[in-house]
């Protein structure tokens, strides 16, 4: 049955009928860095803003970087090569493909359908962003490369694929994409083995995407240029599957690393219900269901999900409620017949959340520098948080679901901590790589470092600059004393991933809707970072050089023992100190 399955699935994706939009020939390749440090000379609003329509590009630029599998003809990143062509091989499929998470070589399917379903959600609501950009063949061939590779990793309706790759081998691994090591475990969740929220997520993927190949818009700010009914089908069918599978009252409800514990060291889950009851709006949307819809509602009311809204939560790959509030009363307003049997005002919870995060009343707070934090989530990355607030208040300000007055207070405070990301901070640095001088320049990649031989002992110095610029990445960010070091060997601050991405991209296609001027690092003085970069150290769970000897605020301290009480303690020392670099590589835990 999942030779038929997979066969199905190659046969759908070798179709002509799916085919992609044509990409660019030649091809948009990102600007060197000292393009972001030119000011546009007309703020006329009859043209795109340049430094915006790079932005963008760089940003979908991020994810080729990122690839995995067999790269394309098409592949725009030089120094890239064909990887882990051999993935899927230990259960007889191909699962070569997809795109590496962070820093280093694991796939893991939770965060990655997180990120494309926050990118084809903005695309939903701001898909005219790429085509004044010129980057709607990109989004296209982004998506595709996802939710190809999503297919592959669902195999049979009841089968997810969520991890590919040893972590603990991965992170004691630091070169390049050549040296990869290996074996490469393919992680499944199924009946015997579920993972509810990993499957409600993957459903949520493929609904969000669906709806943009359908057309299934939520705003007039959309776009029709990427309508294909036949590949909005296929990815339907598989959201459907996957929900159906998620849902099944016959299959225990659990969270996906209980079946796959791997995943934990990395992506622990801390519940499945926000996953459903935006897997249940989305695929709504997508397959026009009332009765999907019907089930996202109960989910919220029964699951008493308006506790998390009330509590001031946060939203990322981890965490979908107040995305979820904001979907319902998008969909409320833009299909009533499709919501109309289901009474659900959305709005009163909508307007809580964003009043709470503006007005200062929810468990984050503003950082003397101006970046809104939220303690233990934004610890281990401190843009994320803010970035995804503030994409959820400009798309419910400019849905039109709020009054006048209050559109206005979220488009403001959220465009403060867009300015923050893009360099109106401390530290005079906008942390994205590549699109201005004072960006960072030492992410935490072993693809763009690239030390040849791999050095894991010296990672701040071998080499000395980084081999390859990773254009559009967004890094983890400062501390919440707004202070930013740039050292590759702190993954908490340097490190990029796909979902610290995902967000910068909606904000990007935003703005450029809205016509918005140019972007705040234009303005920066070239080399202003080097002036305020902080002495010392960090003090963080990668980095402890600038740690006080108490309190601390470091997880991997708490090992340190008492145990240096003979020669074998010399011993157990060092194993110690191999040990905690392995483990503070683990990354992004749920606190």
């Amino acid at each position: 049955m999942q030779c038929l399955y997979s066969l199905f699935i190659y046969l759908a994706l070798s179709s002509t009928a799916f085919a992609q939009l044509a990409l660019p020939n030649p091809p948009w390749l990102p600007p060197n860095a000292t393009f972001g440090a030119k000011a546009t000379k007309s703020s006329s609003g009859s043209t795109v803003n340049p430094h915006w329509s790079t932005l963008l590009g760089d940003l979908l630029y991020f994810y080729e970087e990122q690839r995995s599998g067999k790269l394309p003809a098409t592949n725009r990143v030089s120094w890239r090569n064909d990887s882990a062509t051999d993935d899927g091989g230990d259960v007889g499929l191909d699962l070569s493909g997809g795109y590496y998470d962070a820093g280093d070589y694991i796939k893991y399917t939770f965060p990655m359908s997180y990120s494309v379903m926050s990118v084809c959600w903005g695309a939903l609501d701001y898909g005219k962003g790429y085509e004044l950009a010129n980057q709607t063949s990109y989004l296209d061939d982004m998506i595709r490369w996802s939710m190809d590779w999503l297919m592959k990793a669902h195999p049979e309706p009841n089968t997810l694929y969520v991890q590919v790759g040893d972590a603990d081998l991965d992170n004691a691994y630091w070169g390049g994409d050549r040296g990869i090591p290996e074996p490469r475990t393919s992680f499944p969740v199924n009946v015997t083995n579920p993972g509810t929220d990993a499957a409600a997520q993957a459903s949520a993927a493929f609904s969000a995407c669906s709806a943009v190949y359908a057309n299934r818009t939520l705003s007039t700010s959309s776009t029709a240029a990427l309508a294909n009914s036949s590949y909005a089908k296929t990815l339907l069918d598989h959201a459907q599957q996957l929900y159906a599978f998620a849902t099944n009252s016959s299959i225990p409800k659990t969270t996906y690393q209980t079946s796959v514990p791997t995943a934990a060291q990395a992506y622990a889950s801390s519940d499945y219900s926000d996953d459903l009851a935006i897997a249940g709006l989305f695929l709504a949307l997508a397959g026009n269901s009332s009765e999907a819809y019907s089930q996202a509602v109960q989910t919220y009311q029964k699951q008493g999900l308006v506790g998390r809204i009330q509590g001031g939560t946060v939203f990322n790959w981890d965490e979908k409620t107040p995305g979820v509030v904001v979907l319902g009363a998008q969909l409320v307003q833009a299909y009533p017949d499709l919501t109309q049997a289901t009474r659900m005002d959305w709005t009163a919870d909508v307007v809580g959340y964003c009043d709470s995060i503006v007005n200062g009343s929810s468990r984050a707070y503003l950082t003397s520098g101006g970046l809104l934090y939220y303690p233990g989530d934004s610890d281990d990355a401190s843009l994320n948080p803010a970035l995804n607030a503030a994409m959820l208040l400009k798309r419910v300000a400019d849905a039109g679901i709020v009054p006048s007055n209050k559109s206005l207070s979220y488009r403001t405070f959220a465009q403060g901590q867009i300015d923050y990301v893009l360099g109106n901070n401390p530290m005079t640095a906008p942390y994205i790589v590549g699109i201005h001088p004072n960006a960072p320049s030492n992410p935490h990649s072993a693809l763009a470092t690239g030390a040849a031989p791999q050095d894991i002992a010296n990672l701040d110095t071998v080499p000395s600059r980084e081999a390859y610029v990773l254009y559009g990445g967004v890094v983890g960010g400062p501390d919440k004393n707004d202070r930013f070091w740039d050292l590759r060997s702190d993954w908490v601050q340097d490190e990029v991933a796909l979902d610290y991405v995902a967000p910068m991209v909606t904000l990007a296609a935003q703005s450029i809707v809205n016509g918005t001027g140019d972007p705040f690092y234009t303005t920066l003085e070239v080399g202003s970072y080097e002036d305020k970069r902080p002495g010392g150290a960090p003090c963080d769970a990668a980095v402890s050089a600038g740690c006080s000897s108490t309190g601390r605020g470091w997880r991997v301290g708490k090992i340190v023992m008492a145990s240096l009480v003979s020669a074998a303690g010399v011993v157990v020392v060092g194993l110690l100190i191999f040990w905690m670099w392995v483990e503070v590589r683990h990354r992004r835990g749920k606190f």
